[in-house]
């Protein structure tokens, strides 16, 4: 009798092309795939498989399958969506997540899944939504939180929220007390986010200029980095102002002034689709929930009363 695992198996082993990566995604070793695989074989008593080429592709009988595999896997998550017990979900889910997220709403995102799904593990990486991107597409990661959405075959996408990005500075440098334009602010050097990002590039275009002199633009891929920079009068910071609501209201930063419009990053939630989502999609919609709150609040009131007018000021103008 076919059982549902060795369905599964030959599902996986077909949307990633291989044993090893079905393995990887089932956690399981490539013989287990390789053993499972022959089982339904031997029941079906048809060959599903090609496995003379380096990537492993479906026969017609294998096409067929797939068909009613992907229906079983669909009604699998269906059942469990509707019936099952959410305490129940299991398993590992790989997370990749951008830095902004890091610093704003991600902890409180953590809780909520060890409180909502105390079997579901999460393995969790950062890095810059380029790479996130790469990675989600290569199936090295389940779901992406990144500058989006992601516009991909076979990609869906869930609107997070949107983080204003503020030009901040150090009351050392003495720049906010007045409204300053771009050539102001090009005698200093700025800091941003690592090259290849969205923000990088954009802060790039908006200094480049004719009549400004070259810009001296100090990337890092730490976000902690670009905010102790900017508190030590290194450089103008641009950077989302939510993640540095402590530094304003301590009055280590500043929010300046300026004759800049910065888009705001608007953050999404980004998944392969596949039968087999359920868990990416639950966790998806508790971060949207967390993300749409941290957002509400971003401007709220841990920032003083002259911090928060300058945000709104910012906000209209982007």
């Amino acid at each position: 009798m076919v059982d549902f695992k060795s369905i599964e198996t030959f599902l996986w082993v077909v949307t990633l092309g291989s044993f090893r990566g079905a393995g990887q995604r089932l956690n399981t070793t490539q013989p287990a795939i390789s053993q499972r695989i022959a089982q339904l074989e031997r029941e079906m008593g048809v060959k599903l498989l090609n496995r003379d080429n380096r990537i492993v592709s479906p026969t017609p009988s294998g096409r067929q399958l797939m068909v009613y595999a992907e229906k079983l896997i669909s009604l699998r998550a269906e059942m469990m969506a509707e019936v099952g017990d959410r305490s129940a979900m299991r398993g590992v889910l790989r997370l990749g997540v951008a830095e902004t997220i890091v610093h704003t709403w991600l902890s409180r995102l953590i809780k909520s899944v060890n409180t909502t799904h105390p079997n579901l593990s999460l393995e969790i990486e950062v890095d810059i939504t380029p790479d996130l991107s790469a990675r989600l597409l290569a199936q090295e990661i389940d779901l992406a939180f990144l500058v989006g959405p992601l516009s991909a075959s076979g990609v869906r996408n869930r609107v997070l929220c949107d983080y204003p990005v503020g030009v901040l500075a150090s009351p050392s440098l003495g720049l906010g007390n007045r409204a300053l334009k771009v050539q102001d602010l090009a005698a200093f050097p700025i800091i941003t986010f690592p090259r290849r990002s969205q923000p990088y590039e954009t802060i790039q275009s908006l200094f480049n200029r004719p009549h400004l002199p070259p810009i001296r633009l100090h990337a890092s891929a730490s976000l902690a980095t670009v905010i102790h920079m900017a508190v030590e009068g290194l450089g103008i910071a641009v950077i989302p102002t939510a993640i540095v609501e402590n530094e304003l209201a301590s009055g280590r930063l500043q929010l300046l002034s300026t004759d800049l419009k910065i888009p705001p990053l608007t953050f999404s939630a980004s998944w392969l689709e596949s039968p087999d989502t359920l868990a990416v999609e639950r966790v998806a919609d508790l971060a949207a929930k967390i993300a749409q709150g941290s957002a509400a609040i971003a401007d709220g009131p841990d920032v003083d009363a002259e911090q928060r007018t300058r945000h709104q000021k910012l906000v209209e103008r982007i």
